[in-house]
């Protein structure tokens, strides 16, 4: 049953009691939760998931709740535990679902080592995955949903999972963390994007999550082979300039931008560097994303 025919009370019921299991890529994670508004963003940015069953191996136990009973009314806070653990301070209750993606971010960046995986947005198109890696505020995930509502397939938002044996990305289609500003461009992109409600004064400004499309998810399984590595800068007033980057370099800023690269010392050497080796590799400046889609679409179909 996909999670958006589920009842919202029965949701909030399973959500409260023995969790609502989710295959999210290749992981599968239980989430339990009492807190309000949980399951509601749960049913807008994640409806279109099957919920699994019971009997499935989890591999990341996930609770979201409140530090104490006095906290559920005095400044309510939200805190994330992973397997029994606390890996965080507790946060204002009303950013109690941004922290469960956050947390989720958490968990595969420190537990997933069968992949190299490096902080990035993964979109592919005609068979081909573009990798563009990013530091906050370079514009990685605006330019993602501007081309997830191309029909380009979304990978992920935040993390390329590059498989150690056969170099191939393993999708994790999740909601697209939108940030200040690119909460409005993205929403003004086409009425059939649905951009949850932003949460605001976060330790990274206003933020909002746009919903996966469906056919991406349906693709959860399916990996794709990565054919460009783009470094994306988004800068007002600047012209469209795709600029060809040194394989040297762009290894040197992939392995900064892995969360377990040094974990995986000379296997994590190995996958990188057959990577880079068999992509294009490109510094990326924009402003218009229509010249944005222009542009990489040509580089598609070169």
């Amino acid at each position: 049953m996909l999670l958006s025919a589920t009842p919202h009370q029965q949701l909030s019921d399973q959500l409260a009691g023995e969790g609502v299991n989710l295959k999210i890529g290749p992981f599968h994670i239980n989430l339990t939760s009492t807190l309000p508004g949980v399951a509601d963003n749960l049913f807008h940015l994640y409806g279109a998931y099957p919920i699994q069953s019971s009997t499935e191996l989890i591999d990341f136990y996930i609770q979201l709740k409140a530090p104490s009973a006095i906290r559920r009314w005095i400044r309510p806070q939200a805190t994330f535990s992973f397997d029994g653990h606390l890996p965080f301070k507790p946060l204002p209750q009303r950013q109690s679902f941004a922290m469960f993606e956050w947390g989720l971010n958490w968990c595969v960046a420190n537990n997933a080592h069968q992949y190299l995986v490096i902080h990035s947005a993964v979109v592919e198109k005609n068979g081909k995955a573009f990798i563009f890696p990013g530091t906050p505020g370079s514009g990685k995930s605006t330019l993602c949903a501007g081309l997830v509502s191309q029909g380009w397939r979304l990978l992920s938002d935040e993390m390329a999972l590059v498989s150690i044996t056969t170099g191939l990305i393993t999708p994790i289609p999740r909601p697209i963390s939108l940030k200040n500003e690119s909460i409005e461009i993205v929403k003004s992109l086409s009425n059939e994007l649905y951009v949850g409600k932003p949460i605001h004064d976060t330790a990274k400004g206003d933020v909002a999550h746009m919903r996966p499309p469906q056919s991406s998810v349906e693709k959860n399984d399916v990996q794709a082979t990565p054919a460009a590595v783009i470094f994306p800068k988004y800068r007002k007033g600047a012209h469209t300039e795709l600029s060809t980057l040194s394989k040297g370099r762009t290894f040197l800023k992939l392995a900064e931008n892995s969360f377990n690269y040094h974990i995986l010392g000379s296997m994590g050497f190995n996958v990188l560097t057959n990577l880079v080796e068999q992509c294009q590799c490109f510094n990326f400046t924009y402003q218009n994303l229509d010249e944005a889609y222009s542009t990489l679409g040509n580089l598609i179909n070169a």
